[in-house]
């Protein structure tokens, strides 16, 4: 089941990449969809905590689930 985060800081396309790929370390077979117009981040696969974590771990603000 997918949950959808709001993400803060993200403002170009490497910043998007580095979000993802920040997930997938914590959370390799998770699936991974931005919207970085809205700065929403869509997860199926990845607890709130391991978003949360990498998300702040990769330097953005991690603003939860909406």
């Amino acid at each position: 089941m997918s949950k959808t985060y709001r993400v803060t800081g993200m403002t170009c396309g490497g910043c998007a990449r580095s979000v993802e790929a920040a997930i997938k370390a914590v959370a390799p077979e998770a699936s991974v969809t931005i919207d970085l117009a809205s700065a929403k981040v869509s997860v199926d696969g990845a607890s709130e905590d391991q978003v949360k974590t990498a998300v702040d771990d990769a330097g953005f603000g991690f603003d939860g689930a909406v």
